[in-house]
Formats: C-alpha cells, structure tokens, sequence
C-alpha cells in the first residue's frame, strides 16, 4: 500500500475511533492500539508533508460534540496534548522548545488523570456553566450533571482576593476507583451493563439527561488550568496558577511539582509509573508543563497541541485481543474458577496468554463469549483479567458460555454453594484437587519445600506415588530418579527439603493443611493461642472464636476440617512420620515495637520489603500496608509509594531512613 492509501485508511480510521471514544464512550480499541494508529500517521505526513491536510485527525483535538446537549463554544480552545513514551522523546520536546526559547526552563509535573477534561465557568464567583472538550473548539453544555459533583465549588471563597469577573476553570472529571469498583457490583447485581474502567463510567455517568443519576455515581474533580479569564490577579507562573485556584476553593491534586532538569522529571515519571496503584484514583501518565508563562507565550501552540507541554504516558496496562476459549479450573480447595484463553498479547509489561475470571456470575454480567474481542487488564503484580467484551466487534451468532455442570478433571458434578459466588467440585480425589493440595503444602507460605513445584507435583501424581501430603514424606530416592527431569543430586536434593520440612512451626503446618478461609495470618493466631495441635483439635468451636484475632467463620472451618475422619487419620500419619505440632517457637528478639505500628514503603538497602516487616514483627509490632492516625513511624526507602509518603507528612507522622529503621529495631526508637 502506497504512503497517500495508508494516510487515507489510519484517517478513517482514527476518526471512527474517535467517535466510539468521544461520542459513544464505547470504544473499540485500547488507548495505546489508538496511539499507535496516531503515530503512524504522524510519521507518515512528516515524511510526506504534501499528504498533511488542515483537516487530519492530528491537527485536531478530541472528537465531535454529540447531539444529546446544547452546544457551548470554547472562548480559548481546548487543546489536546503531544505525547512522549521514553526519556528520548521526553528530550527531543525539551531540544525542540530550544528552537524558540533560551535560558533555564522549570517545569511543573502533573499526575495525568484518566477521566474527562472539563471546562467550568464562574461569574462574579458563582458557577454558571460546565462544558465538555468537545472537538477542542465546541463542547457539550453539561452544566447541571456537573452541579452534583461535590468536589466542583459552586461559589468561590470569599477570602480569595481577586476574584475575576469571570473565570474558565479547567481540569478532570473523574471517578474513584472504589466508586468504580461500587457501581460496577451495583450494575452486575441488577443486570445491568458493566463499565470497561473508570474513565468510561465517568463519561457515561456525564452523559445523562437525569442530572439525579449523575449525582449518585460518586464524581470528582482536580483543576489544573486557567481558560478564559477576565479581570482578577496576574501571574508569572503557572505554579502561582495553581497555589491561587487553590485558595479560591478548586480541588488541585496535592502530587503536583515543580522540577528544574528534564533528568528530574523523568525520575519523576518513573516514580509515579512504579506507585500509580498506590493512589484511589487512576492514571495513565504525567504532564509536563513549562513553568514560567512568558516562555509559554514565547513558545506558542501548534493546530492542536499547545508546544509548552507535552503528556508522558506510561506502558499499557489494557489492550484488546481474541478471546480463544473459556475454560475451568480446580484448585486446592476444588473450587472451579473460569478463566479465558487468550491470543497472546504484550500488556502491563508482560506477554499475556491466560485472564482470570473469577466466578460463574463474573462471566454472565460481562457476556464474554468465545470468539471476542476482549478488553485485557494487567495492573502491577495484579493477575491479569478480563474486563469486557468489545460488543462491536461481536461476530453475529456468537453463542453464551455456559458454566459447565461437571468438573473437567475428574467428571463429577460441581455444585455451588447456596448463598455464595463460588461453584465447587465436591470430589475430594478429584486429580486437579489433589494435585493443588499437594503443590499447597509445599509452597513457600507453607511447608517451604524446595522443588515441589507444579511440575513435579503433576509427575508425582500422574505416576500414583503421592496421593495426599503424607505421602510426599515416604517417597525414596529410586521413586525420583525414575521420574523425567531428575538426577541423582536433584532428587536428594528434594528428599533433603522434604526431611527438613517436618521442624516448620505449626502455623506452616496449618496453612498447608488446606483449611477453608484459614490464610497463613489466621493460621499464625491460631498457632499462637493454642501452641500445640492436639490442643487444637481438642477445642470447641466456641474455644477456637475466642482465640484472638481468629472468630467464628475461621473457628467453624476449622472445627469442620479436623472433624472429619479423614483428615484426622491424615493428621495421624504426619504425626507418625515426626511432623513438628508446635508453636509459634517463643520469640528470639526482644520485643521493642510491642504496640506500635510501622509502614514499610520503598526499597531499603539491607532489606526486601518483605524482611522489614517479618524484623518489625519479630520484635512484636505490626507493619500494615497503609497509613493511618494509628501509624507510629513510616519507614522509607528508594522509590516510595508517594501516596504513603503524602499521608505521612500530612498526618505528621515521623519518616525514618534505612539507618534509623536499624536503630528502631534494635532499641525501639529511631
């Protein structure tokens, strides 16, 4: 395909996407497959510049207003925003500006919230009108939907000096991810559509003609621009901007700073992509601003994008794929979780072939059905999931998946319990339960056994030489080596790790015996109010409840699993084998953080994080993974969570060093 085809074909495109984005709020690809498309044509009409046309989707922001209310045009445009994906592009904007500017340049970050930019409007200090982006030029009058949002003042504070006769605030209308997380369970328990992410439920819940319903979705807001502005105070710089609408009363985000390098702000950007999840709210990148508005002017903008900021995005953590197959699997406890097989695809840093799906009432409120296009999420170390269908790039025919009513690994029936989400296979031979019950006891939450992973786990019992725990410990060394992938020194090495799993504490012991709702922390406060499993199995349910910290769902699983014969006669053989029962051993360090509450955030140099909160707890205090009024010291490292860092200073909270964490452990106080 000739250049001037493939400009014509990405225009059409990007405008059909545009409109599915903007106008629909349904749309069909994700945002980074609709960057790609842009920067392809970008690259095309800058080798070809005979090609560019005044009317190319990147001359232009935004998409078209719609026809569902008033239209409203924008004093002062409203500009979309060039983007930049590494430090190379992040300097190549820093060498153009050089072109028009000259001296020090500060530069003012701005987290890049993922919601809808919005335009309101002030007379003599009242709110008067709210407005879409729209095209850039011409957006949508969404004044009274807008009123409901608590967060948007609807008069200015009368102790703000200077109040403009009338004032164009612009910023981001967004919706917490709690909120989120509320509307979608309210929308699935009602049968209603589910919404892709956040930024599509804000959308949609702008575009209601019921402002009543609007006013129920939980919206907010952060300012982080001047529109139109007639009379009120001046300003050199657009941090003074900032401080100003803050004192009027306007919500501006408290992770804004301002930085001197371009090495700073990309430090910056990287920060925020590593501790994004930290925050309640989503986003998908950083803005960067010049500082000082006379360079600004100096600067100028393009068509489209103003050439004093630019947008730094983070990689994608959504991207769209093919939905292969649906199937089911069954863990320890025989639960049968649905999860989707996928067409490969790279997101949130890593190739993705399989997504969760949670649960049978999951896969009916999202209608995913084999032979979608799918929406594919990877937060973090968040395991990958399917949000939704692209219901437009349905094919037509496309059968529901239905739960099957049998397990796929042993045939028996699964069943689902009254009252609860979760469907079971009640078959406790079943090869797929056995096999995860086996690989549980090993793992390193538990009975740490080295190199009884998933793999050895399935030869072990595909060749009928483990069927319960108990019989990983009467396995021989002619029995390993006669398995694929096993050398002599391999298999001593397992039968050494096995051997010394039998002195873990009774906690591990607890958590690998696979009790339902009984975790590796309920299991450490049942070991440590009863410190010997023949206690244990001797308490009622009522003794179990009053063990602290432990109640009556953990009480009653427990009472149930050791009444049944079968795992009694289990426990018996461990016993016989020379299993250690007690614990928790007495503590070795001295308990000086008894009562105090420390948070762990950042990489110390002498400490995973993980080993900074088993010293804090070795030494009798607690290390949660927020702070709080009840936090004693946050303890920080490299790369913090900035969100942990902000509620610690606004909560006065003293901040200790990797030097005074070691004074604190070792005496108490930093």
């Amino acid at each position: 395909m000739d250049a001037a085809a493939r400009v014509a074909e990405l225009r059409s495109l990007i405008e059909y996407h545009n409109r599915r984005y903007f106008e629909l709020d349904e749309p069909e690809v994700s945002d980074a497959e609709y960057d790609e498309l842009v920067r392809e044509l970008r690259a095309l009409e800058d080798a070809h510049p005979d090609l560019l046309t005044p009317d190319s989707p990147t001359q232009r922001p935004g998409g078209a207003p719609t026809s569902l209310f008033a239209p409203v045009t924008h004093a002062v445009p409203m500009m979309s925003l060039d983007n930049a994906f590494s430090f190379d592009e992040l300097q190549a904007w820093g060498k153009r500006m050089e072109r028009y500017i000259s001296g020090d340049v500060d530069y003012v970050c701005e987290l890049k919230i993922d919601g809808i930019a919005m335009s309101l409007r002030y007379e003599r200090g009242r709110y008067v009108q709210a407005a879409t982006r729209g095209d850039g030029t011409t957006g949508e009058d969404v004044t009274e939907n807008v009123r409901t949002i608590a967060a948007v003042p609807k008069a200015l504070k009368n102790g703000a000096a200077g109040i403009p006769t009338a004032l164009e605030v612009r910023g981001e209308v967004y919706m917490p991810i709690a909120s989120f997380t509320a509307l979608n369970e309210a929308q699935g328990a009602s049968g209603g559509r589910l919404f892709a992410n956040p930024r599509n439920s804000a959308a949609g819940s702008l575009r209601q003609k019921d402002p009543s319903i609007t006013a129920k979705r939980d919206l907010s807001f952060w300012a982080y621009q001047l529109g139109a502005v007639e009379g009120g105070p001046t300003f050199t710089r657009h941090s003074e901007m900032l401080a100003w609408l803050g004192r009027l009363g306007f919500p501006v985000n408290p992770n804004i700073e301002t930085l001197d390098t371009l090495d700073d702000v990309f430090a910056y950007c990287q920060r925020w992509m590593a501790n994004r999840h930290d925050l309640p709210y989503e986003i998908d990148g950083v803005v960067v601003k010049v500082d000082d508005l006379a360079q600004r002017g100096e600067l100028g903008s393009t068509s489209k994008a103003p050439r004093w900021a630019i947008a730094f995005k983070f990689p994608p953590e959504e991207r769209n794929t093919l939905l292969k197959d649906i199937l089911v699997s069954i863990g320890r406890t025989g639960k049968a979780t649905p999860f989707a097989q996928l067409e490969p695809v790279f997101v949130g840093g890593s190739t993705v072939g399989v997504a969760t799906l949670h649960n049978e009432d999951q896969v009916r409120a999202k209608d995913v059905r084999p032979g979608d296009t799918v929406v594919v999420r990877k937060a973090g170390d968040v395991i990958p999931e399917v949000v939704g269908p692209v219901l437009s790039k349905r094919p037509t025919g496309l059968r529901k998946w239905h739960f099957p009513k049998t397990c796929p690994s042993c045939g028996g029936p699964l069943q689902r319990l009254e009252g609860e989400s979760d469907t079971f296979c009640t078959n406790l031979d079943c090869p797929a339960q056995v096999a995860a019950r086996i690989e549980h006891w090993g793992s390193r939450g538990a009975m740490d056994i080295e190199g009884l992973g998933e793999k050895t786990v399935y030869a072990l019992t595909g060749n009928g030489l483990v069927r319960t725990v108990s019989d990983v410990y009467a396995l021989t060394l002619e029995q390993l080596m006669q398995l694929e992938g096993f050398a002599e020194i391999s298999a001593r090495k397992l039968l050494d790790s096995i051997e010394a799993s039998k002195a873990r504490p009774l906690d591990r012991m607890l958590t690998g015996l696979n009790i339902r709702h009984l975790g590796s922390e309920g299991a450490k406060r049942v070991a440590r109010a009863f410190g010997h499993l023949d206690r244990i199995l001797d308490a009622s349910e009522e003794e179990l409840a009053a063990a602290e910290g432990v109640g009556q769902v953990i009480a009653a699983s427990v009472r149930e699993f050791f009444d049944n014969p079968a795992n009694r006669a289990e426990v018996e053989r461990l016993r016989e084998i020379g299993v250690n029962f007690e614990g928790p051993a007495a503590p070795t360090e001295p308990q000086v953080l008894a009562g105090k509450s420390i948070v762990v955030t950042g990489t110390l140099p002498g400490y995973s994080r993980e080993a900074a909160e088993e010293a804090i707890k070795a030494r009798g205090g607690k290390s949660p993974g927020s702070v709080s009024k009840k936090t004693d010291y946050v303890v920080v490292g490299e790369a913090p969570g900035a969100a942990k860092l902000s509620k610690a200073e606004e909560l006065g909270i003293p901040i200790l060093d990797e030097p005074a964490f070691a004074r604190l452990l070792e005496r108490g106080e930093p």
